[in-house]
């Protein structure tokens, strides 16, 4: 359980222990301070035991917290959350942003209320801010991971759309014999769509025109192609 107690950069949190309470504020935190970090911040403990939860009182430093806000951090990931925070903050969202790194990928999720801003009419915005994420996370560096900024459980019902796009194309192109076009994608969309329907025998795919109008095609194949 977490609540925030006031506006002013105080906050109460509860949590099963001292530890966990401590992030609880954090993330309480980070919706009026993108970008917090337990550094910035100090902690009252008022409960804690062996046996139940603990709570902790935080209240931001503010000089500290506008002292580290625009530094670059050191490590991709850690470049990835300040520019996604960042973002967040500068068009008025109230919302946190966790990040989970793999040996593939750097996954920005942001969490919060109305997010339909920041994903844009058909996903333009988001897109927009997970290329800027991308290039502000490797922009030195050889070694690239994919970045995937996410909201809302976008890119899932999004792969999804895309999927029943992409079926739907097939169903045509060998209902009437022709080649199908999409609609214009991202190149992140057009490589989800060649890579669900790499398998296939009976169609093929490329894309066709320039960005940011380019498009998949899907073509039917003759027995004998």
């Amino acid at each position: 359980m977490t609540d925030i107690e006031s506006n002013d950069g105080t906050v109460e949190a509860e949590g099963s222990s001292l530890g966990e309470a401590k992030w609880n504020a954090v993330k309480l935190l980070e919706p009026h301070f993108p970008g917090v970090t337990a550094d910035c911040v100090s902690f009252e403990v008022l409960e804690e035991s062996d046996e139940g939860p603990a709570r902790v009182r935080a209240e931001v430093d503010e000089d500290a917290y506008e002292r580290v806000a625009w530094e670059i951090p050191d490590s991709p990931a850690e470049r990835v959350r300040a520019v996604v925070s960042r973002v967040v903050g500068a068009i008025g969202l109230r919302a946190s942003v966790d990040i989970e790194e793999t040996d593939e990928e750097i996954r920005a999720t942001v969490n919060g209320d109305d997010l339909g801003l920041l994903i844009g009419r058909h996903g333009a915005t988001i897109d927009a801010l997970q290329h800027i994420a991308m290039r502000a996370a490797f922009h030195s560096s050889a070694d690239h991971k994919a970045v995937v900024v996410d909201a809302a459980g976008y890119r899932e019902r999004r792969e999804a759309a895309l999927k029943r796009a992409a079926d739907r194309a097939v169903e045509d192109a060998l209902s009437f014999g022709r080649a199908v076009e999409l609609e214009p994608m991202s190149p992140q969309e057009r490589r989800i769509v060649h890579l669900y329907l790499r398998d296939r025998t009976d169609v093929q795919t490329h894309s066709e025109g320039d960005e940011p109008e380019r498009r998949l095609v899907v073509t039917p194949l003759s027995p004998h192609s």
